[in-house]
């Protein structure tokens, strides 16, 4: 794999520089192309490089445009001071030969020479100036050492326009003139009232040729500086050409390397101990969901990525800051963007960059599905592990070598195995020699003679059979399974026992064939006869509940006049009796009468329910009314016993049923209450719903049941066999209509109770909206 590090040329070679991790980044992050990595850099940066040609262009051109001023300025500066040196010099020569005039009308040659060469010396003179002393009448009689060519010479000879200059004397100034065909720059002073004057000239010839002279050099060195600009600019592009190939190649390697991270589930990341900052590959992101980023992440950001259980960052990092490991292999857990955690394969190698930086470099696997798979084989193999060790027979396998692969513990103790020697890998042979051998041992089937399966029997020791299955795998191994046949061993004597005793027994049966025959014959009529007196009691009960319904008005009727006409005699409605025996006579025939009517209608009830002749006529009833009003036909004889009533009734309760069947129950509850509660008591009734169900409680402190009595509360003349409760009379059908009523309408009736305590009844009566 080609190395991380930045590759750049420089020397015709290939030289590999770690500070160039930088580029590498950023081409993993997202920034590699096809095009070079310039393109990449900053704009500014990028603007700087394109325009070093222009740049240097522009300093050679700047270069060039100053050199070409400057010697223009410095011709100038020459040119200038070629006219100051010329003026000087005839300020100096007239000041020289102030005081002596006359010189120039005697023509004194040694006087005029020996002035000069005092006061305006050669060497004071620039090259090529020189100072002439004219007579009025032309003729040169003295100079300074450039000028002595020109003594004895008429100065018109060689300087044609000193009689227009002359004209103007003082005022003429510096000129520019020729002197013998040569440029000058010439002043004329006049000197005295006779017409002598004083040139004093510099030649531009010398100017010209120092200015070349500069010109040239200018010239030589400005071509010098374009030469190596233009070398360096030469190198420059094929140094930029090289770095560009080098560019072109290394991302291409790295979009190769990053597309075959992204399609293989890898990622590169890098680990700065310094700054404690990682930096990640865009496949690094893509396995974790996150959007990818060219900036480094911290070291804490990374951590919280991590699985609590899988909390080993820390740790390997200290490790690895210690100097105690060079190197990381780790499997780990990351979340997800998607919120599940993505099991990673880590693998790392410390190195150290050219500045002395610590690093760790490594790659990053997607190994989830791995390690699921992973998980889904122990899985599969501890249920296979798990399946073998719960079965009920011994088993063994062998691989091709005849060495132990697994067994179960149905196997270890049949042949009473040591741990030690079951060790997977231990040879058969030793596996054997430590076995309990067993008694008897019989091969009893070899289905194709090849030997590839075959099945024994084995009697072992403590007197157990074994049948067992080998056969070979595909690979070569074996696999035995021994089934426990003892039980079978032992039906099969049993078999053979009974066949012998079912032998003598079957003559037994033969003799008693006959009998059992006649019996037979006895059996069915007795069974008719059964059948007969059956229906018959069927019949008669049946009858019975028929009669007892029909004959309402039959045994109605006449307790009603009994009771009607004792109430006239109470009540002495055609005058007074003129006895009390007749009135307490009277009093005894009502009560009689009433108890007897309300036993009759009892039993009349009982007989209609059972006899199926009760039909409802269901309404929406409100039963806070109707409960008042039961409770007012047990007031009086509550009053009478000093009885209290706690009323605790829903208002507004309404239930779908028989109005005249849910008063009956009512007053019968109410009834046997007050009937059964001691002077004193406390009766309370209590209404709510429950879940569309309607529940009404009626408790109160009277004698209560016993519990084993509890069973036949509620049966059809029942009663509870206390003297108490016969002193109180009744025919024991008030809780069995009740209940029956109750439970026509589709509810149950619930009896608590404890002697000396009190009862509790409970009504639940759905409520069909």
């Amino acid at each position: 794999m080609m190395d991380v590090r930045r590759a750049t040329v420089a020397g015709g070679r290939l030289r590999v520089d770690f500070d160039g991790l930088k580029a590498w980044r950023d081409s993993l992050s997202g920034h590699a192309t096809s095009e070079p990595l310039l393109r990449h850099l900053p704009k500014a940066e990028l603007i700087l490089k394109r325009a070093i040609p222009a740049l240097i262009v522009a300093f050679l051109t700047v270069v060039a445009a100053s050199h070409f001023f400057g010697m223009m300025s410095e011709y100038s500066r020459m040119e200038a001071s070629a006219r100051h040196a010329t003026a000087l010099s005839a300020a100096t020569a007239s000041a020289v030969f102030a005081d002596a005039a006359d010189i120039f009308d005697s023509g004194d040659i040694t006087q005029a020479q020996d002035r000069l060469a005092k006061f305006l010396p050669q060497d004071r003179l620039d090259s090529g100036a020189f100072v002439l002393l004219v007579q009025a009448s032309g003729k040169v009689f003295a100079a300074t050492t450039a000028g002595l060519s020109h003594v004895g010479s008429n100065v018109g000879d060689f300087f044609p326009e000193v009689s227009a200059i002359r004209r103007f004397g003082d005022r003429a100034g510096v000129i520019e003139t020729t002197i013998g065909g040569v440029p000058h720059y010439a002043e004329i002073t006049l000197m005295g009232n006779a017409g002598g004057y004083i040139v004093a000239a510099t030649s531009l010839d010398e100017i010209g040729r120092l200015w070349r002279e500069e010109l040239a050099l200018n010239v030589t060195l400005f071509a010098g500086i374009s030469s190596i600009l233009l070398v360096i600019l030469y190198a420059y592009y094929t140094q930029v050409k090289r770095a560009r190939d080098a560019d072109d190649i290394f991302l291409e390697s790295n979009l190769r390397v990053e597309t075959a991270l992204s399609r293989g589930r890898c990622g590169l990341w890098d680990f700065d101990f310094e700054n404690r900052e990682f930096f990640w590959s865009r496949s690094m992101y893509d396995m974790l969901g996150l959007p990818g980023s060219d900036k480094t992440m911290g070291f804490g950001e990374a951590a919280r990525l991590m699985h609590p259980d899988d909390g080993g960052l820390y740790e390997i990092a200290r490790a690895i800051a210690n100097g105690h490991s060079g190197q990381v292999d780790q499997i780990f857990r990351m979340r997800h963007a998607g919120g599940h955690y993505v099991w990673m394969r880590a693998r790392a190698q410390v190195i150290r960059s050219n500045s002395g930086r610590m690093h760790l470099i490594g790659i990053a696997m997607d190994v989830t599905e791995q390690h699921r798979l992973a998980q889904r084989y122990a899985e599969a193999d501890q249920r296979l592990a798990d399946a073998i060790e719960c079965t009920s027979e011994a088993f063994v396998l062998w691989d091709k070598n005849d060495r132990l692969v697994m067994c179960n513990t149905h196997f270890q103790q049949a042949y009473g195995l040591p741990d030690s020697v079951l060790v997977p890998g231990t040879e058969r042979s030793i596996v054997n020699a430590a076995a309990a051998r067993p008694v008897i041992e019989r091969r009893i089937a070899d289905a194709d003679g090849s030997g590839y399966s075959r099945t024994t029997e084995v009697q072992l020791a403590d007197e157990r059979w074994l049948q067992i299955n080998e056969r070979r795998t595909r690979d070569g191994g074996r696999v035995s399974v021994g089934t426990d046949i003892t039980l079978m061993k032992r039906h099969q004597e049993r078999l053979r026992e009974s066949e012998r005793r079912l032998m003598a027994t079957i003559g037994d049966l033969s003799a008693s064939r006959q009998t059992l025959e006649a019996q037979k014959s006895e059996l069915s009529t007795a069974n008719a006869n059964y059948q007969a007196e059956k229906e018959r009691a069927e019949a008669a009960n049946k009858a019975k509940s028929e009669f007892l319904a029909n004959m309402s008005h039959e045994l109605r009727t006449p307790l009603n006049a009994i009771l009607g006409f004792s109430e006239i005699l109470q009540n002495q409605m055609f005058g007074p009796l003129g006895s009390l025996k007749y009135d307490e006579y009277a009093r005894d025939i009502h009560d009689s009468g009433k108890h007897l009517l309300n036993v009759i209608n009892d039993i009349l009830d009982m007989s209609k329910i059972e006899a199926g002749h009760l039909r409802l006529h269901r309404e929406r009833i409100d039963l806070v009314p109707l409960i008042e009003e039961s409770l007012r036909f047990t007031a009086i004889p509550a009053a009478e016993k000093n009885i209290v009533i706690d009323q605790r009734i829903c208002s507004g309760l309404t239930l779908m049923a028989d109005r005249r069947a849910m008063k009956q129950v009512l007053l019968n509850l109410l009834s046997n209450a007050v009937k059964f509660t001691d002077n004193g008591g406390r009766i309370a009734v209590r209404t709510r719903r429950i879940d569309g169900t309607v529940v009404v409680t009626i408790a109160d402190t009277g004698i209560g049941i016993p519990r084993s009595a509890l069973s036949k509360i509620g049966q059809p003349f029942e009663q509870v066999q206390s003297q108490y409760a016969k002193s109180k009379g009744g025919s024991g059908l008030g809780l069995a209509i009740s209940r029956s009523l109750t439970s026509l309408h589709g509810g149950r009736m619930k009896i608590r109770s404890r002697e000396a305590i009190g009862t509790v009844i409970s009504l639940r009566i759905p409520d069909d909206v």
